[in-house]
């Protein structure tokens, strides 16, 4: 069986995979929740949900640095990577020990589509549809709810030392503005690193985001940003999600109600 990944390559099956392998947190969860938990050989230190798997899976490294010989000595079917998450030499590693499959998310319909090709690879195509169709039904309640609502200029932080925040060509850049908050770094691509500086754009920024990850930020952080977005409300968001793709999705979408509840009530003091 011959299958094209996201990036458009092409993964020759013999059959169903059976021992999987992932390298990506995100799509470790979704594999779990397309119960296919039985299956997992090997996940990466950061695969926390479900956290029980950590206790009971091989941890084969992080999503940037893997343990090759562990991942060999796995003796895996398949092995699960993302475009964004994993570099070109791991995934070109992988292809060199089994079938790899490489994700590539920017948008809700990326996502989607990744969850049907789970399920077309794994055999659970009618669990696969389950969580698409409650995603596509969650997303579209949140369109009517948020409709209405007024369009905030936000900054969306990533990292400290350097200041990395989202930009243009990214899955968050994609979830802010399903949220009606229009990115003030769109014009920058992917990931840039950016100063603190007091600009007349920042006092124009009505919310800033301090993302839970990478980078975790606190509480004490805030002072920090306030100072150079001085009209902006700084929120710690929570950065599953705004850039875990997959199951996680099913979740996401009653999180941004609260958050921009949140956002309505600070912009009426």
């Amino acid at each position: 069986m011959k299958f094209i990944d996201q990036i458009g390559r092409c993964v020759n099956l013999n059959g169903i995979p059976k021992r999987i392998i992932s390298l990506v947190p995100s799509q470790t969860e979704l594999l779990f929740d397309l119960g296919l938990e039985s299956h997992i050989v090997g996940i990466t230190k950061f695969c926390v949900h479900p956290i029980h798997l950590k206790k009971t899976k091989a941890i084969v490294g992080g999503t940037k640095q893997i343990n090759i010989g562990k991942i060999k000595s796995l003796n895996p079917d398949i092995i699960l990577c993302n475009k964004e998450e994993n570099t070109k030499d791991i995934v070109e590693a992988c292809e060199q020990i089994c079938n790899t499959h490489v994700s590539d998310i920017f948008n809700i319909d990326d996502s989607l589509e990744l969850i049907n090709q789970y399920g077309l690879l794994f055999n659970k195509k009618e669990e696969a549809q389950i969580i698409v169709k409650s995603i596509q039904k969650k997303a579209e309640d949140f369109k009517t709810f948020i409709q209405k609502k007024t369009t905030l200029k936000a900054a969306y932080f990533i990292w400290k030392n350097p200041w990395m925040v989202a930009g243009n060509n990214t899955f968050i850049n994609c979830m802010l503005g399903l949220n009606h908050l229009i990115n003030v770094y769109d014009t920058q691509n992917r990931y840039p690193e950016i100063e603190l500086k007091n600009t007349a754009i920042n006092k124009e920024v009505d919310v800033v985001l301090l993302s839970s990850e990478p980078f975790p930020f606190k509480n004490s952080h805030k002072k920090e940003v306030q100072a150079f977005y001085p009209n902006a409300h700084i929120v710690l968001a929570d950065g599953e999600m705004f850039s875990w793709y997959g199951s996680r999705l099913t979740k996401a979408f009653v999180y941004f109600k609260k958050l921009r509840l949140n956002l309505e009530a600070f912009q009426a003091l």
